[in-house]
């Protein structure tokens, strides 16, 4: 056999089997009967035997079709699966999309995002991996995941980044004095524990540079990595904490409450992914209805 199988070929040879007439098996197929005629004949000489007997006014297949019916079958539904994937990846219902994240997002913001993704989208898995920002910027750098979220990014040449400026807001457990106020400011907290980021970060210097300016004490209390082990230790009384409104929203009704914190003290997202990595369809899609989700909480100045 030297010559090359061609689908349309073997399409011919199921419809002429299923019908047992080159004729029917053109009017399934939406071709002539000498087109059909024409595609055995050229597939007969390919593999080098007979294709069909004629009995009673019918085609029959040969014993050696017979035998080669199972695989042309199950090529021709691999062939079907391929189409219908390749359908589902255009139109973006299929694929594998890999997300690193902060772990505080890994069970605030992130899985509501994922489930309105995934919504009509079924043939889309997920990986999603929660770790320090170091260990992100390292995964971006050696194109291992497809989009990351982290914060503390100063640039490097192999990662794209945009950069989003959230809302922070002050936490505090459901009932306290805190609730009579429109805006929590430096002054209100002076006698508060504090819960906070770990020292090193660019937030808690941020916010210590607040309370300095405005002449009040930090009274630090917990340090903690994440927002969101701020916000369990604020539903369990044991102080009150400045975090990112996207953090603090997820525990609302929870034992916590919430107000705007003055002056304006943004958490600086990054969204961050391999400048060399060419992203998927879907995973651009992710991304974009990622950012989009964030739009409730960015600051006016990251609005404009």
């Amino acid at each position: 056999m030297g010559q090359v199988l061609r689908i349309r070929q073997l399409e011919a040879l199921v419809a002429v089997i299923a019908n047992g007439s080159m004729t029917a098996a053109a009017s399934d197929l939406g071709v002539s009967q000498p087109a059909v005629s024409r595609l055995l004949s050229d597939l007969e000489q390919a593999l080098g035997f007979q294709l069909f007997d004629r009995r009673d006014g019918r085609l029959v297949p040969s014993q050696e079709v017979r035998y080669l019916q199972p695989n042309v079958e199950r090529v021709l539904e691999l062939m079907k699966q391929i189409s219908d994937v390749s359908e589902d990846i255009t139109q973006r219902k299929a694929g594998h999309i890999r997300v690193a994240c902060l772990p505080g997002f890994a069970t605030s913001h992130l899985p509501g995002v994922v489930a309105d993704f995934l919504k009509n989208r079924p043939g889309v898995t997920l990986t999603i991996e929660p770790d320090r920002p170091e260990r992100i910027f390292e995964w971006m750098i050696g194109e291992q995941y497809d989009f990351g979220i982290t914060d503390g990014f100063n640039g490097h040449p192999a990662i794209e980044s945009r950069n989003i400026d959230v809302r922070s807001v002050c936490v505090f457990p459901e009932g306290h004095t805190l609730e009579s106020v429109h805006e929590v400011t430096p002054s209100l907290l002076a006698d508060e524990q504090i819960i906070h980021t770990r020292r090193d970060s660019d937030f808690f210097g941020r916010l210590s540079r607040v309370f300095q300016d405005a002449d009040v004490t930090l009274n630090s209390h917990i340090e903690v990595r994440q927002f969101t082990a701020a916000c369990e230790l604020v539903v369990n009384g044991v102080g009150v904490a400045i975090v990112s409104e996207l953090d603090a929203v997820k525990y609302a009704g929870q034992g916590l409450s919430f107000r705007p914190f003055r002056p304006i003290l943004p958490h600086t997202l990054s969204l961050v992914r391999p400048v060399l990595k060419q992203p998927s369809l879907v995973a651009l899609e992710f991304i974009e209805l990622f950012s989009d989700s964030l739009i409730p909480f960015m600051t006016e100045a990251t609005k404009g």
